[in-house]
C-alpha cells in the first residue's frame, strides 16, 4: 500500500491528486503544520531525513520531492496514461514543465510569500525598516519576475489545451501549485487562459476526491 505522509497546505496535495487519477489505492498519514512558524513537525524526519512534504513509502521505497514521486508513480503504476509517447514533441514539453513547475516556477512565488510576510512577523520598533525593504524587494525584483512567469504561462495555454498537449498528463498536475498559488498571491487567476485552465483542474473528479481526503486547503 502506498502511503502518502501529507502535510497540511503543501505541496502533497498534488501526490493525492495522482493518485485519484490513476485510481490507486493509497493511505494518508497526515501531520500539521507548527500554527506559529509554519514548519512542519519533527515527526517527519522519521520517514526523511529532511523532514519535508510531500514523502511516499511504497513498500520498502522511501520517495520524497514532488516531481520525483509523480515520475515514480506514472512509470510504476500509470500503464502509459498522464504521460505521452517517448520521442514526442509532447514528450518534450512534458519532461521541461514537470520539472520548470519546481525549478523556474516556484521559486519567486516563494519568495513573494516570503517578503509579503516579513513586515508581520517583524519586532515591533523593526517593523517600519523591514516593511521598507520587503517592499524595495518586491517592487524591484520578486514582483517583475513572477509577472514574467505568469505571462508566459498564459501565452504557453494558448498553444494547447494542457501543458504538455491535448491530454492531461503528469506536468499538469505539477503545474497545478505554481498556478494555484500565483492565482491566489499574484492575481493569476485574472488571465483567461490560466483560470480557464484551473477551472478545468477544478471540475476533475478526481481533483476533488484528492481535496476531499487531503481535507482543506489554502495556497496564500
Amino acid at each position: 500500500m502506498i502511503v502518502v505522509h501529507h502535510l497540511n497546505n503543501s505541496r502533497s496535495q498534488r501526490v493525492l491528486w495522482l493518485l485519484e487519477e490513476l485510481g490507486l489505492p493509497y493511505e494518508i498519514k497526515r501531520y500539521q503544520r507548527d500554527a506559529k512558524t509554519m514548519l512542519a513537525p519533527p515527526e517527519l524526519r522519521a520517514i526523511h531525513p529532511l523532514g519535508k512534504s510531500p514523502v511516499i513509502t511504497d513498500g520498502d521505497t522511501v520517495l520524497a520531492e514532488t516531481g520525483a514521486i509523480v515520475e515514480y508513480l506514472i512509470a510504476m503504476y500509470g500503464g502509459g496514461r498522464l504521460m505521452p509517447t517517448p520521442g514526442t514533441p509532447e514528450r518534450l514539453r512534458y519532461t521541461y514543465w514537470l520539472h520548470y513547475a519546481e525549478g523556474s516556477a516556484m521559486p519567486p512565488l516563494l519568495m513573494k510569500l516570503v517578503f509579503t510576510a516579513l513586515p508581520d512577523r517583524a519586532p515591533g520598533l523593526m517593523k517600519g525598516v523591514v516593511k521598507s525593504i520587503a517592499g524595495r524587494a518586491l517592487k524591484g525584483f520578486v514582483d517583475p519576475q513572477v509577472k514574467a512567469h505568469i505571462d508566459y504561462w498564459e501565452a504557453e495555454l494558448a498553444k494547447s489545451t494542457w501543458f504538455a498537449g491535448a491530454q492531461l498528463t503528469g506536468a499538469d498536475i505539477m503545474m497545478s501549485f505554481p498556478l494555484e498559488a500565483a492565482a491566489q498571491r499574484a492575481g493569476a487567476a485574472d488571465r483567461p487562459r490560466i483560470k480557464a485552465f484551473l477551472d478545468r483542474i477544478h471540475a476533475r473528479p478526481a481533483y476533488q476526491r484528492a481535496l476531499e481526503r487531503g481535507g482543506p486547503y489554502d495556497y496564500a
